[in-house]
């Protein structure tokens, strides 16, 4: 991970991310959940406490991260 956006949802974050692609940084995002059902279940076990989160998995294919639900996970991303 690169670039960690921080902003809460509506903040820009999706003009952040267009930035970010742009700039060959690939940037997960909401949208990134929403259309991976891998993505949606590991948040899912995730927060539901079924499983600890890998993070290196999920960010795989991604250098930055922006909106919900990443920015709620700065510090461990960090």
């Amino acid at each position: 991970m690169k670039v960690i956006g921080a902003g809460l949802p509506r903040t820009g974050t999706m003009s952040m991310q267009a930035a970010l692609d742009e700039l060959g940084f690939p940037c997960y995002h909401m949208e990134s959940v929403v259309k991976s059902p891998k993505h949606t279940q590991m948040w899912d076990d995730f927060i539901s406490g079924e499983s600890e989160m890998d993070w290196d998995e999920l960010y795989q294919e991604f250098d930055a991260a922006v909106d919900a639900p990443s920015c709620f996970y700065a510090a461990e991303l960090l």
